[in-house]
């Protein structure tokens, strides 16, 4: 779906928000854009779309204006097979849809490779950003760590490929297993993220992903050493404890560069907090931002 038109699989029960689109130079680029105030601004990761942040906007929209887009390839944006993919391209898409928004004071909410493609924004543009909320995520090379190589080398090489492109198993197989609550993946739930994917022609964003995890290690490098540039903002880590990707090492690793980051831990939810726990999520978010909850 990439003309405004509502795809029939598309619970607006769940996701009852109005359809937005950017023009990028891969396609057009679906986003959310509801509530007035301070931007938020929601970066999901794979295989995910701006549906996984449902629950945290519709908390928060009452007193922040909450932008989540599609990635290009994600959700309900356009999915162009002869595009690339890299990680460092998504970046570029999302740094022209949120410069056309002339945005300020974002706090910037970032999950798996919306990490590296979100604070990828934050580290161009430091003087727009006010916070930081880091959910299970990474910027640094692990190009030697082998429990990232054995995973990049197998999902994103010939089998993984294989298996993404053929049958959509990264979203269908094991988006499930790094749930920390698989109760929370109900049946109608993950029919929401796989439908986006319905097609082998749309699956190629979700297969280059896990390859650049090794793959863009040199853009990652980059990226990790100018973290200093974001030393004083302030920065949330909700980190789901029981998450297979991204784990308690990952985390310690942000809290040596982020040392006085506000530290959530939850210690039953896995890779996608927003999914187990929006409502704490979105209560964590308003302290940072020094807002209580409405009454």
């Amino acid at each position: 779906m990439n003309n405004g038109t509502t795809p029939a699989w598309l619970d607006r029960t769940e996701y009852p928000f109005e359809s937005r689109f950017f023009s990028t130079p891969a396609g057009n680029m679906h986003f959310l854009d509801e509530g007035s105030g301070d931007p938020v601004v929601f970066i999901h990761g794979n295989p995910v779309w701006s549906f996984v942040f449902r629950n945290v906007i519709a908390s928060l929209r009452n007193d922040f204006r909450c932008i989540a887009p599609d990635h290009i390839g994600f959700g309900l944006s356009e999915k162009p097979q002869w595009w690339s993919y890299l990680p460092e391209d998504h970046a570029g898409n999302l740094e022209l849809l949120l410069e056309s928004l002339d945005l300020k004071r974002i706090t910037l909410v970032v999950n798996d490779w919306g990490g590296p493609i979100g604070l990828s924004y934050a580290l161009r543009h430091p003087e727009k950003i006010a916070n930081l909320v880091i959910s299970n995520t990474w910027l640094w090379s692990v190009e030697t760590d082998w429990y990232y190589q054995a995973f990049s080398g197998f999902m994103g090489g010939p089998v993984g490929r294989w298996l993404t492109g053929e049958f959509g198993f990264f979203v269908k197989t094991f988006m499930p297993l790094v749930f920390g609550n698989k109760s929370k993946l109900t049946q109608e739930l993950h029919a929401q993220y796989i439908h986006p994917f319905d097609n082998r022609e749309g699956r190629k964003g979700m297969w280059v992903f896990p390859q650049q995890i090794v793959g863009s290690s040199p853009w990652l490098d980059s990226l990790w050493k100018q973290i200093g540039t974001l030393g004083e903002k302030k920065v949330l880590l909700a980190w789901g404890m029981k998450d297979i990707a991204f784990r308690e090492h990952e985390m310690n690793t942000w809290l040596q560069v982020f040392p006085d980051a506000l530290l959530v831990r939850f210690e039953d939810a896995g890779h996608y907090v927003a999914e187990e726990k929006p409502v704490e999520l979105a209560e964590a978010i308003r302290s940072l931002s020094g807002r209580s909850s409405p009454r």
